[in-house]
């Protein structure tokens, strides 16, 4: 029985100490930027969550410059109460960006990078933005990588060449290339950026399956992989390290897993004076939803399955 417990002890001893490790070794790889705001807190813990492409920007900077775009934007809650909701907020909506007017919500990383960002959403939705994560499309499919793969479907077939998606209907595990391809696809899908914010949703919530998955946290390879492909990818908050992320992965799940959330919406096709067509949202329906958010009573459609 002494051997046992001893064993038993020095077993959790090592897996304790390989989890710090490789904790610290994450946090040691994450970039960070001063992001945050001074607004006054609101209940509850608000995770901005975007997807930068630095690569080939397509936005415009203040000064008339191309610079990185945000396509994903999304905004996790975790209620008082427990309650969790991933949020989708389509780059095409038009927003006011402080210091600059009306345009769609990913100019505002254009004209002031994570600070901008940070500051417009919270005006938009009334919740302080408690961590920022950034994560970088190259780490998408580094990430995916990583885990092996994940388990995506569609429900038509797509061979679509500006993003590079090439599915054919059902479901299908792939690999990074065509996961990043799956989340940045638009133009094939006549709702555009509304379609693509669902299947961004359905991708968080595969790479949660996949990751939390025992051939995932069983396999100390895998794991490191993992580890130093997210980390690497990441740009996050002043004071938000991998643990923090590590909860925003579980709120998300329990979020994923209670069904999907969307802002309501006036008109997706509204013509605008300086963006184009963009997606035009009721301040007072935007108030009440959020407010609902906040205060954990809003009410997600069923998951499906």
């Amino acid at each position: 029985m002494r051997l046992g417990a001893t064993l038993a002890v020095l077993l959790l001893v090592i897996v304790l100490g390989w989890g710090a490790g490789l904790t610290l070794w994450a946090n040691s790889r994450i970039e960070h930027v001063d992001a945050l705001s001074e607004a006054e807190n609101t209940p509850g813990t608000t995770y901005l969550i975007a997807g930068s492409d630095k690569r080939d920007g397509e936005a415009v900077n203040a000064d008339g410059t191309e610079g990185a775009r945000t396509d994903t934007i999304m905004l996790l809650h975790k209620a008082r109460g427990g309650k969790s909701y991933l949020i989708s907020l389509p780059r095409d909506t038009l927003v006011d960006i402080p210091g600059h007017g009306g345009y769609k919500l990913n100019a505002a990383y254009s004209f002031g990078g994570a600070p901008l960002l940070v500051e417009t959403v919270e005006e938009f939705t009334g919740l302080t933005i408690d961590h920022y994560v950034e994560i970088g499309f190259d780490g998408v499919s580094q990430v995916v990588d990583a885990v092996g793969h994940v388990n995506l479907c569609i429900d038509q077939d797509v061979d679509d060449e500006k993003s590079g998606l090439k599915m054919t209907e059902g479901c299908h595990d792939v690999g990074g290339e065509q996961a990043l391809a799956f989340v940045r696809a638009r133009y094939f899908d006549p709702t555009a950026d509304i379609g693509r914010q669902a299947r961004q949703q359905q991708f968080v919530s595969a790479l949660m399956d996949r990751a939390t998955s025992p051939a995932v946290l069983l396999n100390p390879i895998t794991q490191v992989r993992l580890a130093g492909a997210g980390s690497g990818a990441l740009t996050t908050s002043d004071g938000t390290g991998i643990v923090d992320v590590g909860r925003m992965a579980l709120a998300a799940r329990s979020a994923m897993g209670s069904g999907s959330l969307s802002i309501p919406i006036e008109d997706p096709e509204y013509q605008t004076n300086n963006s184009g067509v963009a997606i035009l949202t009721d301040d007072e329906d935007i108030k009440a939803f959020f407010e609902s958010v906040a205060d954990g009573t809003a009410e997600p459609e069923p998951a499906e399955g």
